[in-house]
């Protein structure tokens, strides 16, 4: 994998988003970082060290998938 620099503003904004420590969806984080495809921009962080979480939950009959960053990127 080629992952971008941690300086490149798409992964900043992605990590701003995810720097709370909260669960956040999919469709928060398109919206938040101005990002399309989160699972790629996720593993991302992830290749610089982030340990980010992914679960997914049925709700109101469609799934939802939830992203929680519980340690930041190497630096």
């Amino acid at each position: 994998m080629h992952a971008a620099s941690l300086t490149s503003p798409r992964l900043t904004r992605v990590l701003a988003v995810l720097a709370d420590g909260r669960p956040h969806t999919t469709r928060e984080i398109v919206r938040k970082a101005g990002v399309m495809a989160v699972n790629a921009c996720v593993s991302e962080p992830r290749h610089h060290g982030a340990l980010i979480e992914c679960r997914s939950e049925i709700i109101g009959g469609h799934r939802r998938f939830f992203y929680t960053m519980t340690k930041g990127p190497l630096q």
